[in-house]
């Protein structure tokens, strides 16, 4: 398969990312390119529960995403648990695979993530030099599939 222009690949990934919700039964909806930090808006079928997903996709196999220095931000606490980055893999054609992992993992995991790399020597000893770049990697496999991370069956609180 040839390889993608890069603009095509996150869209790709956006929609393989509503369609997977919507085959397993929640709303999704692709929000404008202005939607600061957020491609997606999912939700249950009742509406009680409604989380905002951010897309990153790589056209390749693998379990490696680069990301920028803004995914080392926190969100705010009250935020933190409905704000989502899912990874996903294009596989060359093959079928997708999708990697969820809250918000709030992945800014820490950037963020201490980039610390060890500063703080070990280059290939020639040098110090590294400070980047705007960041990497997320999930090679154990530990937010493959895990749409249940979302939350999306989660009970409504009782008023």
């Amino acid at each position: 398969m040839k390889r993608l222009n890069p603009i095509l690949v996150g869209i790709a990934g956006e929609y393989f990312v509503a369609a997977e919700l919507s085959r397993r039964g929640y709303v999704a909806s692709i929000t404008l390119r202005n939607t600061r930090g957020i491609d997606l808006l999912a939700a249950n079928a009742d509406a009680t529960r409604s989380v905002g997903i951010q897309v990153k996709t790589r056209q390749d196999a693998g379990t490696e995403w680069v990301l920028s220095k803004k995914a080392e931000d926190a969100p705010d606490a009250d935020l933190a648990d409905n704000l989502f980055y899912v990874f996903v893999s294009l596989n060359r054609g093959e079928a997708p695979s999708y990697h969820i992992v809250p918000r709030i993992v992945v800014a820490e995991h950037t963020r201490n993530g980039h610390a060890r790399w500063l703080a070990t020597p280059g290939k020639r000893g040098q110090a590294h030099g400070d980047s705007a770049v960041r990497k997320f990697t999930d090679a154990e496999g530990k937010y493959r599939d895990a749409w249940n991370l979302l939350e999306l069956d989660r009970p409504a609180p009782r008023r």
